[in-house]
């Protein structure tokens, strides 16, 4: 590929060099080993570092998809180094994306008699099938509490909230542990992005839910999976999920899309699910 880097200058501060090294680091890679993998001298690509070089567009995509860089932050790297974003990031209801739509529409319609939410990289809750409505209800005994002004339905929100769904999980310190510390930690596996960030405090600020939490707790023996023990009304209900992403996404919105799939962990909890459905 053609380099068009040119010398930095006095009046336009470098971005691009230090997040360049930041997403390296984090990475774990040596200059040598990005050099390797991208097709780029190591010369440049330290140059391009220390601001003595600066990229090509097509040198930003090389590098940061190289790093494998998130989308979201792809963009970032852009801008830094003077070029406009190149991923878009697209409402999910946006008629371009109806394919796609399409096929997660059908993924939850498969997963019935058993819950299905599409959410995105901070838990909001995007879409339900039928399913997962009766859950929700279920689990809430009634329609679930409206959102804080101006947020949608949020899953973590609803498990940490002690006015939600905390009182209802009997494991659950060692749930609200686990998904706090992966979800914090993929939060800076992708840069540690502010509105991510901002949303990790949020949480933290929730009652009994100490720093601690952050840091996933060593086992010597973990369970196969862990599961999230429900008792509700009397019931006790037992589920683990699995949680697919789209493959190959060239636009942020769809990166970022979860599509978890919610089964019973035994057959009490298969019989309360499939009981749902006949109400419903």
């Amino acid at each position: 590929m053609m380099n068009t880097a040119m010398p930095a200058t006095a009046s336009q501060p470098d971005l691009f060099g230090p997040m360049l090294r930041a997403w390296r680091r984090r990475r774990g890679a040596s200059q040598l080993a990005l050099a390797l993998q991208s097709g780029v001298s190591q010369r440049h690509v330290s140059f391009l570092e220390s601001g003595r070089a600066r990229p090509s567009r097509e040198m930003v995509v090389q590098l940061s998809s190289a790093l494998d860089v998130p989308l979201r932050q792809r963009n970032a790297m852009l801008l830094a180094a003077g070029f406009a974003p190149v991923y878009r990031e697209s409402n999910l209801a946006a008629p371009e994306l109806g394919p796609v739509r399409q096929a997660i529409e059908r993924m939850l319609k498969q997963q019935e008699p058993y819950p299905a939410v599409v959410i995105d990289r901070l838990w909001n809750l995007l879409q339900a099938n039928e399913a997962a409505n009766a859950f929700i209800i279920f689990l809430f005994e009634g329609p679930p509490p409206a959102p804080p002004p101006g947020k949608g339905p949020n899953v973590l929100r609803w498990l940490l909230d002690p006015k939600a769904l905390r009182s209802k999980i009997a494991n659950w310190e060692e749930v609200a542990r686990y998904l706090v510390s992966t979800t914090y930690a993929e939060i800076l596996a992708d840069g540690g992005e502010p509105k991510a960030l901002a949303f990790i405090e949020e949480i933290m600020a929730y009652p009994d839910v100490p720093a601690s939490f952050r840091k996933l707790r060593f086992e010597d023996r973990p369970a196969p999976v862990l599961t999230v023990d429900y008792i509700v009304g009397g019931k006790s209900l037992s589920v683990f999920t699995t949680i697919a992403t789209l493959g190959t996404p060239q636009d942020v919105t769809l990166q970022e899309v979860r599509i978890e799939c919610f089964f019973p962990a035994d057959e009490r909890s298969d019989a309360l699910f499939k009981s749902l459905a006949a109400k419903g």
